[in-house]
C-alpha cells in the first residue's frame, strides 16, 4: 500500500478489492449507461450490494460519458456508491476530458454531500478499453489538480484489482510527485 500526504488529502493506492473497503465512506462504481449489473466492477459492486441498488439506481439511468450520481451502498460497508460512466476508449472521445470529468464529478458530489473519504476502481480500463497507462494519467493528474480546492474529502483511494495496475498507479504518482 502507498500512502502520501497532499495538501491535507490522504492520497493511498492498494491492491485488492473495491466492495472490501469498509473505512471508506463512498466507492466508485466504473459503471454502464443503464448504471445496470455488468461484468467487472459494477458487476462486482451489484453483487455486493443486492438487488436494491439496481432498483434506486432505475431512476437515475440513462448517465452520459464522465457524469455521475450517487446512490446508498445497501448491503456494501459503505454509505454510498458514485456511479461515473466512464468513456469507451476509441469511441467516446475526447476520452481523457469525459475520463476526468468521472473524477472530478465524483468529487464534487463528495464535497456536496460531506463525504470525507472515496474509493475509486481504474475507470473505463477494462470492458471500456482505456490503456491503463493513459488513463491512470488522467486520474491522478485530474485528483491531484482538484485536491487545492477540496473541503470536505480527506482521503482518496485507488483500488486496483491486480498487480500489475498497482504498481503502475505506484509509479505514476512518484513522477507527478517528486520528493
Amino acid at each position: 500500500m502507498v500512502s502520501i500526504n497532499y495538501k491535507g488529502v490522504i492520497i493511498e493506492i492498494v491492491q485488492g478489492d473495491i466492495t472490501k473497503q469498509p473505512d471508506i465512506e463512498a466507492i466508485v462504481n466504473a459503471a454502464n449507461a443503464y448504471l445496470r449489473r455488468g461484468g467487472g466492477v459494477a458487476g462486482a459492486i451489484h453483487r455486493a450490494a443486492g438487488p436494491e441498488l439496481e432498483k434506486e439506481c432505475e431512476k437515475y439511468a440513462p448517465i452520459k460519458p464522465g457524469e455521475a450520481v450517487i446512490t446508498k451502498g445497501y448491503k456494501l460497508p459503505n454509505k454510498y456508491v458514485i456511479h461515473c460512466l466512464g468513456p469507451v476508449y476509441g469511441k467516446d472521445r475526447p476520452e481523457d476530458k469525459f475520463l476526468s470529468l468521472c473524477y472530478k464529478n465524483a468529487l464534487k458530489i463528495c464535497e456536496e454531500k460531506e463525504i470525507s473519504s472515496i474509493a475509486f476502481p481504474a475507470i473505463s480500463t477494462g470492458f471500456f478499453g482505456y490503456p491503463i497507462e493513459e488513463a491512470t494519467e488522467v486520474a491522478l493528474k485530474t485528483c491531484l489538480e482538484i485536491i487545492p480546492q477540496l473541503k470536505k474529502v480527506k482521503r482518496i483511494r485507488f483500488v486496483l484489482f491486480d498487480k500489475e495496475a498497482y504498481n503502475i498507479y505506484q509509479n505514476k504518482l512518484k513522477e507527478l510527485l517528486p520528493t
